[in-house]
């Protein structure tokens, strides 16, 4: 069981690992209390492998003072639950810009105590908890996509393009053009089953319209640019921290042409090693 306890400095990012540690499968809970989290813990433990990946948010929000996580860290190792801390730090500068940013109030900066007071003031309440940390993480110079890929080289289950799904999907330009797509391709120009009688009643996944289509140099040649394509534009996408990407492949009606190839890429896009669905939007259309 990973039992993760995501702690740090307000503004250094600690929302934004939450986030990714959920896309990963975690299941998180943010700003639990600490007392909560033995009996928490027994429920997971209880479950059977349902909760198996879990993160909590524990920070300044639950107090001045980290005894009550510390004496709910030590029930934890008497029950036998092993944890790991995740501390989330910036520099006390790029915290300031930040906050400036957004405008929003550091937890600490009240009563007229000034925001790098207050960053100070955080920072010796949290060394404690600092210290006790398996895993620190400095965002100053991190990127969304840095901070991700960081995320992942920790707690990834060692294949990395898992962290992005990728959905093909068939449609039809008489339609519209599907508008959650990232990437868009036209295969108009490829020759039309729709024509051969035998085929018209049929769609593009059954194997008498794929064979027709794959008889064609013109598909071969496409499909061998496309994969060209995509072998180089999955591994950037997936480097931005892009989580989900949709290509989406159209013909007039989407019963024929972009069925048989949205099933191909769909396959050539697993074979590299990402998790792949097809969605055939307008395949039974009338």
């Amino acid at each position: 069981m990973d039992f993760i306890i995501i702690s740090g400095l307000s503004g250094a990012g600690k929302s934004k690992v939450a986030s990714f540690l959920e896309d990963m499968g975690f299941y998180v809970v943010d700003n639990m209390p600490a007392a909560l989290m033995p009996r928490f813990a027994e429920l997971c433990l209880a479950g059977k492998g349902k909760y198996d990946r879990v993160a909590l948010v524990n920070d300044i929000r639950g107090g001045q003072t980290f005894d009550g996580l510390f004496d709910a860290l030590g029930e934890l190792e008497r029950m036998g639950c092993a944890y790991k801390i995740l501390f989330v730090e910036a520099s006390t500068d790029t915290i300031i810009k930040r906050y400036k940013e957004t405008r929003r109030i550091h937890p600490l900066a009240r009563h007229g105590r000034s925001l790098a007071e207050a960053v100070q003031q955080e920072k010796a309440t949290l060394a404690p908890v600092r210290q006790r940390a398996a895993y620190i993480i400095d965002t100053t110079a991190l990127s969304t996509a840095k901070l991700r890929g960081e995320l992942l080289r920790l707690f990834g289950d060692g294949k990395e393009e898992r962290a992005m799904a990728v959905n093909v999907i068939s449609f039809g330009f008489k339609y519209g053009i599907p508008i959650e797509a990232d990437l868009v391709f036209d295969v108009r120009f490829l020759p039309n089953p729709f024509y051969l009688a035998e085929l018209r009643p049929q769609t593009g996944l059954d194997e008498p319209v794929r064979s027709f289509l794959f008889r064609y140099q013109q598909t071969l040649d496409f499909m061998s640019h496309l994969e060209s394509l995509l072998s180089f534009l999955l591994p950037l996408y997936l480097a931005e921290g892009k989580t989900v990407l949709v290509i989406a492949i159209g013909c007039t009606g989407g019963q024929h042409r972009s069925v048989a190839l949205t099933r191909a890429v769909a396959e050539f896009v697993r074979q590299k090693g990402y998790p792949a669905s097809e969605n055939h939007r307008d395949m039974t259309r009338s």
